[in-house]
């Protein structure tokens, strides 16, 4: 793979403005070269001459020998032949780099003069972006220096017993079984009787200690606590310290100079930050309840505040792994364009402008080194049980392989499922099924099997859409993985969506199949309730799998969707993110297969299954709940609009949640005109509401989920940043979404030509799941532009503790 490509995919993407322009820098070397060729004068002779010649010069040799009569001691040809001359100046208050061309004279020279402004103006975007960020981290690095100190302090009071119940034996015990481990951790190729003799020694000497420590602790415990001093107070702080300091040190650490103890004072200045959003501290919030922030020193807020502070050191390695990187990536680019510039005009400056990068900050600089080093000793340390691998295991996992059985399994199950789709479509054909009104039994049949059925439909439909959204995000370079917020390593790929969806594919098409192979004669005695319970039998299956807590079938996947889930139903009582109402937007689309759950309730519950026979439409309750099923999703993205316009201030939310608002009313309208067809009240607000909340949805759609319609736009009516070159796909795009999102005006008009009620139902709601797929692709391209432009591209982890200062009463 060349460079240039190398260089694109190893790219963070929310810092792509911030890399060395290569394409640019290469393409002004190609003008170089250009000129030169069409300047360069003819050869003389005929083609080959050249080339002839060559192999009649004078041998030079393999070392230079001087002519006779020239002085031995020249100037060496990179001092002879010095073309730039790279210095660091300060302008506008602002430190930059800047290249002086000496060989502007020369034939050509303005090129080249263009080209080295054009490379110094990349070289002090990279480096003023690399050196800003580096000041971040270590502002970063402060930070969680000073969240271990307040977690080591808390360790240091959870697990030291209180003073009055210390056990000596106990620690003796203890302390034998920690030197003991550590002993084993070290693996030092020493005689066993030169180790058991040390362990040995060392016990003792912690031993004399401890008995001194607890010595003290009994003497403390004699004296009364208003009488002691503050500093003896201190003292014996300091040497619960060192004793815990020797529990948790290895043996090689012993025998070094001992370690500064952590001061428990820390504790008198931090509170406990309540980063654990719940329905139950939302509530308090709303209602101005004091939350609990006072330190507990126990086993359960210990775990909370090392699974925090754990996440907080992944992320921030690799923020430092990815800075890193990008270090080592400029680095390289500037070296390979500076070696082509060098090769297209035969000169030597690429040593001379190296050593200016080498010697500057982005060269020169090791914080990003020597922090990334500390950061993996802390956390092996801390948060590893001083397991170098399995810490490291979770600083840098390895990247996810793509197995050919997944490959393998997805084209097999897309071809039995293809095969048995053809397969359905001859039944159909045959039979008329879809039609519905050539005979009783195939009515039944449309009126109480095909909604049940038309459930796996939508979400195979659904989740095929979302396989190809994944690997266009992939081709265009957008991070969907960070976007949604997924675990490292966890987020599926469209091969492993493709595999689930027709995995369901091919389990619904087989029990279609093997259902109406009994519909060969339409009289109901050709089938029983156990042939009518497949449907039933299939989505308890998918049921299981879903919730099944065992890791396996993408258990973090699968789990990461419930949680998103559970956050759409409870709205309003958690904070809404990026993932929670995307979701909520997909089921927007999915109300027919919402109301096919609820009819599955009624047939199985309620329905004659042996005789294929329901009832349901003639129960209040099923009407009530037909109405209700259909508006959840929009209720919850109306109640999480109005959280984050309540929460984060802003005015568009609220807007955002009128359009959900009258999409409501637009639903419940199209509802009643579905059960009662002949109400004339029914229609008309269908109309009004039903066009109203269209023309809204559309307008929200393309202007603010999509970004698109921009009049002053460098492409015109489209986005100032595109991913996709072709422009026509997005006016593409922008057709269809107008176009899908008046399909539902046939329910309104009454129009369904020949076909049965149900088939042109499953028909709309088919094409509103494609609208949304292709709407999901722009929505999340704009997220990552945004991302992009704020070179936002890491996830903010809540750090457990609050640090405060006390106010100086002494004064």
């Amino acid at each position: 793979m060349r460079f240039g490509k190398e260089f694109a995919s190893q790219m963070v993407p929310e810092w792509q403005e911030k890399y060395m322009d290569y394409h640019f820098l290469k393409s002004l070397l190609k003008e170089i070269l250009l000129f030169k060729q069409s300047s360069r004068s003819p050869a003389a002779g005929p083609t080959g001459l050249t080339r002839k010649m060559t192999l009649h010069r004078a041998f030079s040799g393999l070392i230079s020998i001087p002519r006779h009569g020239t002085n031995p001691i020249s100037p060496s040809p990179d001092l002879e032949n010095q073309s730039i001359s790279v210095n660091s100046v300060n302008r506008d208050g602002s430190h930059r780099y800047e290249t002086t061309f000496l060989m502007s004279s020369d034939n050509g020279g303005e090129y080249e003069l263009v080209y080295f402004r054009r490379l110094d103006d990349e070289f002090n975007k990279v480096y003023k972006f690399y050196r800003d960020k580096v000041q971040e981290v270590l502002k970063e690095a402060e930070v969680l220096n000073r969240q271990m100190d307040a977690l080591i302090a808390f360790r240091i009071k959870v697990d030291n017993p209180p003073l009055s119940g210390f056990d000596r034996t106990v620690e003796m015990t203890r302390l034998a079984s920690d030197i003991a481990t550590s002993t084993a951790e070290l693996h030092i190729s020493v005689p066993a009787e030169a180790r058991a003799s040390r362990r040995a020694a060392d016990l003792m000497e912690i031993i004399v200690e401890t008995g001194e420590i607890s010595h003290g602790l009994s003497e403390e415990s004699n004296e009364d606590d208003s009488d002691e001093k503050p500093s003896e107070k201190s003292k014996n702080n300091a040497k619960q310290t060192a004793k815990y300091e020797k529990l948790e040190t290895p043996r090689s650490t012993m025998n070094m100079k001992k370690a500064r103890p952590a001061p428990l004072d820390v504790l008198n200045r931090v509170r406990i930050n309540n980063t654990l959003e719940t329905p139950r501290s939302t509530i308090k919030t709303v209602l101005k309840v004091p939350l609990q922030t006072e330190l507990k020193f126990n086993r359960e807020n210990l775990k909370k505040v090392e699974d925090q502070l754990k996440l907080a050191f992944i992320e921030f390695h690799q923020k430092l792994r990815l800075l890193k990187n990008y270090c080592f990536l400029n680095t390289m680019a500037f070296s390979k364009i500076m070696k082509k510039y060098d090769k297209i005009t035969s000169r030597s400056a690429s040593k001379s402008y190296m050593e200016m990068v080498d010697n500057s900050y982005l060269g020169s600089s090791d914080e990003v080194t020597k922090l990334l080093e500390r950061v993996e000793v802390t956390f092996i340390k801390h948060f590893s049980n001083a397991n170098r691998t399995k810490g490291m295991n979770v600083l840098r996992p390895k990247a996810k392989r793509e197995r050919h059985r997944i490959s393998f399994s997805t084209g097999f199950f897309a071809g039995c499922t293809f095969a048995l789709f053809i397969a359905l479509v001859m039944i159909i054909r045959a039979h008329g099924v879809l039609d519905g009104d050539k005979s009783e039994g195939q009515k039944q049949y449309m009126d109480n099997l095909f909604p049940l059925y038309s459930l796996f439909g939508f979400l195979v439909l659904h989740m095929i859409m979302y396989g190809i959204n994944i690997f266009y995000w992939r081709r265009y370079r957008v991070n969907y993985s960070f976007i949604f917020g997924f675990k490292q390593g966890t987020e599926l790929g469209y091969r492993e969506v493709f595999l689930v969806s027709f995995g369901i594919a091919m389990l619904s098409l087989l029990t279609v199949i093997g259902n109406l192979d009994l519909e060969t004669n339409p009289k109901t005695q050709n089938y029983n309730g156990f042939t009518e319970t497949f449907p039933l039998i299939l989505v308890i299956l998918l049921i299981v799998l879903l919730f099944m807590p065992f890791n396996f079938l993408y258990r973090s996947s699968r789990f990461f969707f419930l949680t998103c889930l559970f956050h759409g139903i409870a709205a309003p009582l958690y904070k809404v993110t990026l993932p929670d109402f995307l979701l909520a937007d997909q089921f927007t689309s999915q109300v027919q297969a919402l109301r096919s759950l609820e009819f599955y309730i009624c047939y199985y519950g309620w329905g004659d299954i042996e005789h294929r026979r329901n009832k349901c439409s003639s129960y209040d309750v099923y009407n009530a709940f037909f109405f209700i099923v259909a508006v959840i999703p929009y209720m919850s993205r109306l109640l999480q609009c109005l959280r984050r316009m309540f929460e984060e201030k802003d005015a568009m939310q609220g807007w955002n949640g009128l359009k959900y608002f009258i999409t409501i009313v637009a639903v419940c309208m199209r509802t009643g005109l579905i059960l009662d067809s002949t109400n004339l009240g029914w229609k008309i607000t269908s109309w009004i509401f039903s066009v109203a909340a269209a023309v809204v949805g559309t307008y929200w759609d393309l202007v603010y989920d999509w970004g698109l319609l921009n009049r002053n736009s460098k492409n015109r009516w489209l986005r100032d940043k595109l991913l996709v070159p072709d422009k026509k796909i997005y006016f593409i795009a922008i057709a269809l979404n107008i176009l899908l999102r008046f399909a539902w005006m046939q329910t309104v008009l009454g129009v369904g030509f020949t076909l049965h009620t149900q088939t042109w139902l499953t028909i709309v709601a088919c094409l509103e799941i494609i609208r949304r797929g292709i709407w999901n692709f722009f929505r999340l391209e704009n997220e990552h532009l945004n991302n992009v432009g704020k070179y936002r591209a890491f996830k903010s982890v809540p750090l457990p503790f609050n640090y405060y200062e006390e106010e100086d009463n002494d004064e």
